[in-house]
């Protein structure tokens, strides 16, 4: 093919320099085939064509399971009304601390305080105070069953003293946890949900609850063990006693632990789920709170302790923590939402 044959605008027309050829210097490597050679390998060139969908659907579900934490993550998220929460592992977002202020206590509880709540529940028992985490703006609460068992009426209290009216959306007394919304509510700042299955024996931790109506308390410890068999009552109405975390001169939530029975007789009617122990301290009004790593996620929801007896005559609700505290891991809860959310056990 003659320079004259050649097809318009298919190559640049270099200037000459003296040697009477155009084409110096020799055309860059990058540009197209010439013709010739290009017609035999059309071929090649249609079968690359063809593999780069594939292959940009390939890195769409690369980056989308980097995003979501894991493949298990993108197939386990629950989405309600915006609010996206993984199944498994992963951390949901929410309220984190500043990157200044990570590690430190006073970082978490600065954070992590406006997400919890206090939960005063009306029976006919009387009344209970527990505590609870807001999981999304238009005002879910995650709280455990044995705070809300049995409640005519719910009141919540949030960190600004604002309070709501509470119904509740679904219970799972086999784990222990119920879902409860705050009637009316909007914007809310809501706790990021960390990944439990990341904690190891020893990790700092950071308790915020209402004990003894202590309302936005925080205390700090480690993570004494990990997977503990806690067996706790199914309700609030076995053994003859008002079971739930209360306020002042109230009873506590009874528990077993090691073949023993704590705060009390748990009844007939039982559960056991595998637990944080903590030795952060936790009172009565605790049960529901958030138990936080440093990076501000909740990966636990406190839900018994043990309060030994400060002397002949006196109750377990007179003496303070010891230390040996649980919670319940949070990919627990997050694995819970869709049946919490579905209303089981629930009268929303």
């Amino acid at each position: 093919m003659t320079k004259s044959q050649r097809p318009s605008g298919e190559y640049p027309t270099y200037p000459s320099y003296g040697n009477g050829d155009a084409s110096y210097p020799p055309p860059p490597s990058h540009l197209p085939t010439p013709p010739a050679a290009s017609l035999a390998a059309e071929p090649a060139a249609s079968g690359r064509r063809a593999k780069r969908p594939v292959a940009l659907l390939a890195a769409v579900a690369i980056t989308a399971a980097v995003v979501g934490g894991g493949t298990a993550t993108v197939i386990g998220q629950l989405t309600r009304d915006g609010a996206t929460v993984a199944g498994g592992g992963g951390v949901v977002a929410g309220t984190t601390v500043s990157q200044s202020s990570r590690g430190t206590v006073a970082g978490v509880a600065k954070a992590v305080s406006p997400t919890i709540v206090e939960i005063n529940a009306s029976s006919n028992a009387g009344e209970s105070t527990g505590s609870g985490v807001v999981i999304t703006s238009d005002g879910e609460v995650v709280t455990n069953n044995h705070v809300i068992s049995g409640a005519s009426s719910i009141k919540v209290t949030l960190s600004t003293g604002r309070t709501y009216s509470a119904k509740v959306v679904g219970t799972d007394a086999a784990k222990d946890l119920a879902l409860i919304r705050l009637q009316g509510a909007s914007g809310l700042k809501t706790a990021a949900l960390g990944d439990s299955s990341a904690l190891a024996v020893g990790d700092q931790v950071v308790a915020i609850g209402s004990p003894e109506g202590l309302t936005g308390t925080v205390t700090s410890g480690i993570v004494s063990a990990l997977d503990r068999d806690v067996t706790v009552p199914k309700d609030d109405n076995g053994g003859g006693q008002d079971r739930r975390w209360s306020g002042p001169g109230g009873g506590q939530w009874p528990f077993e632990f090691g073949g023993r029975q704590f705060n009390g007789d748990t009844g007939d009617s039982t559960t056991t789920y595998k637990a944080i122990q903590t030795d952060a301290s936790l009172n009565p009004g605790n049960s529901g709170g958030a138990l936080i790593n440093m990076n501000g996620e909740v990966i636990g929801i406190n839900s018994a302790m043990y309060a030994a007896s400060s002397g002949s005559g006196s109750s377990s609700a007179d003496a303070g923590s010891v230390g040996l505290g649980f919670a319940i891991p949070v990919n627990t809860l997050k694995a819970d939402l869709s049946t919490l959310r579905a209303g089981a056990g629930g009268n929303a």
